[in-house]
């Protein structure tokens, strides 16, 4: 399935979309990215599969699987990225977008905006505070602050089906994502980040105790597995540990 190449132009012609004008120009157009993508993630995703997307931003994951050939329920927050979403996806009927927050329980929760580098956006005050001061943060300021809608995974199942996959990104807020959930799915990813890296451990514990064993990790936006073979909870909680700080941020797999 290709996406509007006229919304995605528009999009990037606006002044209005001035915000996400890096990341459509990043995560867009760049076929030698798309290839990457779609080989690492056929592994998990096929053709019919269901996937959600928890923290969409605009969307780039959500054309690796549709070309995959999986049906997509993006969750996404901010207005601006759920306006680039929706126009670069038009007509696609087998992706769906859900403006809100995706959490522990329904209701509304705080979200903290960074209206110059909206990929950091964030539901956690406390990736907020982690952030304030550290190294390789600087000059990261969450200027706007709305409340928003919350979802938790168990009513997306209830209303769209049990997920081939799950892709949770939403800085910093991944463990009260994952307290939504309440039974296992094939496989599901967490990002993570190195200043809140107690918070990644906290997700393993609570995927191992929704019955996944197997886990491994790319780094960054690598698409690149560290591990030739899954690892067990207790390997992957090590190596998160001992990940020096600028490696910034990565993504666990389970399984």
């Amino acid at each position: 399935m290709q996406f509007n190449r006229a919304a995605l132009d528009s999009l990037k012609s606006d002044p209005a979309a001035s915000p996400i004008h890096r990341s459509l120009g990043y995560y867009y157009g760049n076929a030698e990215h798309d290839a990457a993508l779609d080989a690492f993630y056929a592994r998990f995703v096929g053709p019919g599969d269901l996937v959600f997307d928890v923290g969409a931003h605009v969307g780039d994951r959500i054309g690796s699987f549709r070309r995959l050939g999986a049906r997509v329920v993006a969750v996404e927050p901010q207005p601006l990225c759920l306006r680039a979403i929706r126009e670069i996806y038009a007509g696609d009927d087998d992706v769906v977008t859900i403006p809100a927050v995706c959490g522990g329980s329904t209701g509304t929760v705080d979200f903290y905006v960074n209206s110059a580098n909206p990929t950091v956006s964030t539901a956690s005050s406390d990736f907020v505070r982690a952030a304030d001061g550290a190294d390789g943060w600087q000059g990261q300021v969450w200027d706007e602050q709305f409340q928003v809608r919350s979802v938790t995974l168990d009513s997306l199942i209830a209303e769209h089906g049990i997920p081939a996959f799950v892709k949770i990104d939403v800085e910093g807020f991944e463990e009260t994502v994952l307290s939504g959930l309440s039974n296992s799915v094939p496989a599901l990813s967490f990002e993570f980040t190195t200043i809140e890296r107690e918070v990644a451990l906290r997700c393993l514990d609570r995927v191992t105790a929704l019955g996944f064993k197997e886990f491994n990790i790319a780094m960054g936006d690598s698409m690149a597995m560290t591990f030739p073979e899954w690892v067990g909870r207790a390997e992957m909680a090590t190596h998160v540990r001992e990940l020096p700080h600028e490696a910034n941020a990565g993504d666990v797999y389970c399984r």
